[in-house]
């Protein structure tokens, strides 16, 4: 299908056309902004003065997969983080020829500007030492966060052997390349709106707000059953604690099909400089997709402003930002 030919709403239009697994972030008073493309073939990244201004600034791949080997295919979900003096991308990738050993990389620039800097190569993120299990199956969605001046990674990791359930896992990190605990189950997909195709939780994103720490994710299979839940503890708490965590047990953004969105997920949860709360997330303005939905490239990266009620999050497409009336 035409990336223009869908019934148009007030909510479906993108804030970035094709671009899914959007990642927004503000560091050091400069927007950036990363996702997957289509072709799942390199890393993409845009610098603006503004959050709108990302939607018009050039766009620079910064990385393309390699022509053969590991890092060779399935590029995706790149994501942007400013750590110890030095930029690094997160990103998963398949091999050229086995595209589906799917496991985390990264890249690191110890240059200013990630735009203009150069960018190396440093391998796949090492689990620790006494850890014998991570990203030793489909691993993928990797992200990291910090609390009580900790920093902690979350990812994707498939187990069993058919089918496979991806769970999300947590680990402390010693460096940005390596983990220094090792993995802990943070969430299962246990509810059947996390289970349509296959079992899914994957996705995550963290933010710390009021004094609480809220993790979203993404379940099910791409399709339109594709859906957001969420995870929650008090900030005083220990991330590695699984116990302080707690799960909803119904889904926090779901398809909405009178707006026109399809399928959202794989969000960014980020605050502006005023410290208001944005998601970003991709969806389809369509849901009858046509062959794989995996490669339809009509996977539009969207934001909307993110309200509290209760001390929760609440994603409301009501706040879509960019609405064409």
């Amino acid at each position: 299908m035409n990336c223009n030919d869908y019934r148009r709403t007030a909510w479906n239009t993108p804030f970035i056309a094709q671009r899914a697994d959007p990642y927004v972030k503000l560091i050091d008073g400069k927007w950036y902004f990363t996702a997957s493309v289509p072709a799942y073939d390199g890393i993409v990244l845009r610098c603006a003065d503004s959050l709108e201004g990302l939607r018009t600034t050039a766009e620079k791949e910064i990385w393309h997969a390699h022509d053969t080997g590991v890092m060779g295919a399935h590029i995706w979900a790149p994501e942007l983080h400013r750590l110890d003096g030095c930029w690094y991308i997160y990103f998963a990738a398949g091999e050229k020829e086995h595209c589906w050993r799917i496991r985390p990389w990264v890249l690191r620039c110890r240059d200013e500007d990630p735009i203009s800097g150069t960018w190396e190569e440093c391998g796949m993120m090492q689990r620790a030492n006494d850890d014998y299990f991570s990203f030793t199956a489909f691993s993928l969605d990797m992200t990291a966060f910090e609390l009580h001046s900790k920093r902690y990674c979350i990812w994707a990791e498939k187990v069993s052997v058919d089918p496979m359930i991806s769970n999300l896992y947590i680990a402390e990190m010693e460096t940005p390349l390596k983990l220094k605990t090792p993995q802990m189950l943070l969430t299962s997909p246990t509810y059947a709106w996390e289970r349509h195709g296959f079992w899914v939780n994957e996705g995550p994103t963290v933010i710390c707000h009021e004094g609480r720490v809220f993790m979203t994710y993404s379940a099910s299979d791409t399709s339109p059953a594709y859906c957001m839940g969420l995870l929650w503890m008090d900030a005083a708490d220990d991330p590695m604690d699984i116990s302080a965590w707690h799960k909803l047990n119904q889904p926090v953004l779901r398809t909405d099909a009178e707006k026109g969105l399809f399928g959202p997920g794989h969000n960014t949860i980020f605050t502006d400089e005023n410290g208001q709360v944005y998601s970003s997330y991709h969806a389809r303005p369509y849901d009858e997709i046509i062959g794989n939905p995996l490669f339809d490239p009509n996977r539009h990266a969207f934001i909307m402003k993110v309200t509290f009620e209760n001390g929760l999050p609440v994603f409301d497409m009501n706040n879509q930002l960019f609405q064409e009336k």
